[in-house]
């Protein structure tokens, strides 16, 4: 059944599934504020948009360096060359993303000249100056990187459902919540 019998560390499992679900909450929320008028709601919920944008960043870091720090298990040994380099290349392009994403919405918040402050008390400090012209730019960035994050997540989750269901290589489940490092 399974060639694959190493699973991640326990941090970064975790680190993983933590950061899907920000990252969903972040893009459904995300998609709720377009279609609110300004209202009390709309900039509640701008400001959770931004915290769990910059929860992301930070989870990031951590998470980096857990990968540096932990042994990556390897590929199933049934996939060619070809499939593990574009295995890799969706990895690097979900971690790029997942960078991408905040700190264009960061950028396009201090462009806007409206400072993010951090659950309510910390004021970060702003990228650039206001410009409402870059402002309308970078929206348009933010919003295509989420676009193309909300992609490459699909296709990610589509892959790991495919060796799971299709290969039966065990590749999903080395990233499964709970369960003994084998």
């Amino acid at each position: 059944m399974s060639n694959t019998s190493t699973r991640y560390a326990a941090p970064a499992i975790v680190l993983h599934w933590l950061m899907a679900l920000l990252i969903v909450t972040a893009f459904a929320v995300g998609l709720k504020l377009w279609g609110l008028p300004l209202s009390p709601l709309k900039f509640k919920l701008i400001a959770w948009h931004k915290w769990i944008g910059i929860t992301v960043l930070g989870l990031l870091v951590l998470r980096i360096v857990v990968r540096l720090a932990c042994k990556v298990p390897p590929l199933p040994t049934h996939m060619s060359p070809g499939e593990q380099r574009i295995a890799h290349a969706g990895h690097l392009a979900l971690y790029l993303l997942m960078a991408a994403v905040p700190l264009a919405g960061w950028a396009m918040s201090s462009a806007y000249g409206i400072p993010i402050v951090y659950f309510g008390k910390i004021t970060l400090p702003q990228l650039l100056g206001a410009d409402p012209q870059l402002a309308i730019k970078l929206r348009l960035l933010h919003q295509s990187l989420n676009l193309l994050l909300a992609l490459t997540v699909t296709g990610h989750a589509l892959v790991a459902v495919k060796h799971h269901v299709v290969d039966r290589d065990g590749l999903l489940d080395r990233m499964r919540l709970g369960g003994k490092k084998s």
